[in-house]
């Protein structure tokens, strides 16, 4: 089974009401089909950090979205450890003139270790960086 990988903005886009990305977002992953889904630790964090500020409900929905993820037999959660963090390090150090978040490369560097060249997302990082970016407006 061929696997995309899910960043952020994907996950933030379907749990937060009126997101702009939320019709994009569900077209892009219908017409994937079956696919395994890969995230990391890193992106999950971003995406509780995202919705954070959004009230209980909303904290809620994302606790109970980030448990449901962990659980999933379709989702591979790659883990995030002290070796990825020094190579995501190096990654954001080597791009300064690319407004790449550490997460980002944490991200990108799980897609090349996994072979993953799809994304969704609509983060223009990742085709500045060769990937496939799924999700458009």
């Amino acid at each position: 089974m061929s696997s995309v990988f899910v960043d952020a903005l994907y996950w933030v886009a379907i749990v937060r009401p009126r997101d702009q990305w939320k019709g994009p977002s569900r077209r892009a992953r219908a017409a994937l089909g079956n696919m395994r889904l890969v995230t990391t630790d890193e992106v999950l964090t971003e995406f509780l950090a995202a919705l954070s500020r959004g009230g209980p409900l909303l904290r809620r929905k994302a606790v109970a979205t980030v448990r449901k993820i962990l659980t999933s037999p379709n989702i591979t959660v790659v883990p995030q450890s002290r070796e990825s963090f020094i190579k995501a390090l190096a990654r954001y150090a080597a791009r300064e003139d690319k407004g790449y978040s550490v997460t980002d490369c944490s991200s990108m560097d799980a897609m090349d270790s996994l072979g993953v060249h799809d994304a969704l997302t609509a983060d223009v990082h990742f085709t500045q960086e060769g990937y496939n970016a799924l999700i458009t407006s």
